[in-house]
């Protein structure tokens, strides 16, 4: 592509990809990349951006957010871009009781969000159990949200857990229509039983929590997953993958060819059970937190050095600082009767605690964040190549990261209304510098240079295998 004088060049930085870096820059016109290579090859700007001594990598993707409970779409998604973030695929939801379906609730919440979300995003829609929403999933299907999640446990919740029929019915039609399935593997009746036998038996402290969702209930349960997938020929993805039993068995689907992703979070990877002693109810999450002798957590790390683990979301799902610690004497429902939500508040922690952890304290390579951040996510979820890569014709989404800087993780400088994070005091190695979406600069230097309004949807298609292998 011959192109005279471009709106921006982005020069001087290490620019990232899935495999590879080199020293250079990134040439922009109008909301594409037209240019990528050595300095010298790229043309004349209007605009330069001089990234030296930073780190250019493909804007940044969280690909599990759940938004509208405690922090509302347009503050969730502000937080992510104050976080580094150029694009995100929250949770979407419709109104069981008044029996929505998916295709109205897909356009009330695209006509909220074009005019509150600050950044591009896309939607994942979570099914509950109620069949008469398989009647639409088709039609939503064809509107551009081709992945959907279900929900193998939560038993108490009547519309939210799901039979393997109910599974199997809605694989099945996401396959035929060429989308994927999210699922939360915990087996919800084993988990049921065992929450109610300890409640009965006084076992309620938060420490006493990890013990009712049992490290083998999540194995079985993407066991069945895995098997329902393969009846159906649907692709799936594991979300919030917590365990070594766990990987294994999607190592196993992976090595037969099955289209098998998975994804972890920060959380899975950084805490252990060891956090219910101080932090209490504030780290009730489901899958709970593992043990201490940190087995899963290196599987987990190992898993994902070895591109078994695609991805790397928040799961960010904030309960209420306020509910949540009335779980500090039970950790199952108040006094009042009020179930302890679960979930912590993450988004503004993934992309610095990914490079600090990942990339500065464990020394993987730069070029697995671009993995596990940016591209495994787009193909995955079917936005790539417009989204995740840094190349000639995808959306010039850019995430600067300088890696020269040294802060400490405080609640204080973050905006999400939980009140609180699970990595308060943490060092943080490096820091987002400034990203660019769709050629315009978003962050810059900690503050938002664009407004409510300026994010667009993005109409998914069918899911592509992630880029895999060890990345060193």
């Amino acid at each position: 592509m011959v192109v005279s004088k471009v709106d921006t060049v982005v020069h001087g930085g290490t620019v990232v990809t899935p495999t590879h870096t080199f020293e250079g820059g990134v040439a922009i016109k109008g909301e594409k990349i037209v240019g990528v290579g050595p300095d010298d090859t790229l043309p004349e700007a209007h605009n330069y951006i001089d990234a030296t001594g930073k780190q250019v990598f493909p804007g940044a993707i969280d690909a599990h957010s759940h938004f509208d409970n405690v922090d509302p779409y347009e503050l969730g998604i502000k937080a992510a871009a104050l976080a580094g973030l150029t694009t995100v695929l929250p949770f979407g939801g419709y109104d069981v009781n008044a029996k929505e379906t998916l295709p109205q609730a897909i356009n009330r919440l695209r006509d909220r969000l074009n005019k509150e979300a600050v950044l591009d995003y896309s939607f994942h829609f979570i099914l509950d159990n109620p069949e008469y929403i398989l009647e639409s999933l088709p039609e939503a299907l064809s509107m551009g949200v081709t992945s959907y999640k279900l929900f193998m446990t939560y038993k108490k919740s009547l519309t939210r857990m799901c039979s393997d029929s109910f599974i199997a019915k809605a694989m099945e039609i996401i396959a035929e229509h060429n989308g994927i399935m999210q699922l939360h593997c915990e087996n919800g009746d084993v988990i049921d039983y065992l929450e109610d036998k300890r409640i009965a038996a006084g076992l309620t402290k938060p420490t006493d929590f990890p013990a009712s969702c049992p490290i083998w209930v999540e194995e079985e349960a993407i066991n069945r997953a895995i098997n329902l997938g393969k009846m159906t020929n649907c692709p799936i993805y594991v979300v919030h993958l917590s365990t070594q039993a766990g990987l294994e068995r999607i190592k196993r689907a992976q090595s037969e060819g099955q289209k098998v992703w998975t994804e972890t979070c920060p959380q899975y990877l950084l805490l252990d059970e060891s956090a219910m002693e101080t932090l209490g109810p504030l780290v009730k999450i489901g899958p709970p937190l593992r043990p201490s002798d940190h087995i899963n957590q290196k599987a987990l790390w190992s898993g994902a050095a070895e591109g078994y683990i695609s991805a790397v979301g928040s799961d960010h799902s904030p309960g209420s600082k306020e509910l949540k610690e009335k779980g500090r004497e039970n950790i199952y429902v108040a006094d009042d009767g009020t179930p302890i939500p679960f979930g912590a508040p993450s988004i503004e922690t993934l992309v610095p605690l990914v490079y600090s952890e990942g990339i500065g304290k464990r020394g993987l390579p730069l070029t697995w964040m671009a993995r596990v951040l940016s591209e495994n996510p787009a193909r995955i979820f079917g936005i790539y190549p417009r989204k995740g890569v840094i190349r000639p014709g995808s959306d010039a989404d850019l995430l600067i990261y300088d890696p020269n800087v040294t802060k400490t993780i405080t609640a204080d400088e973050h905006i999400g209304n939980s009140g609180y994070t699970p990595y308060e005091g943490w060092t943080q190695i490096g820091s987002p510098w400034m990203t660019l979406l769709r050629g315009k600069v978003v962050l810059n230097q900690g503050k938002l240079e664009q407004n409510s309004g300026f994010g667009e949807f993005i109409s998914a298609g069918p899911p592509l295998p992630p880029v895999g292998g060890r990345v060193n």
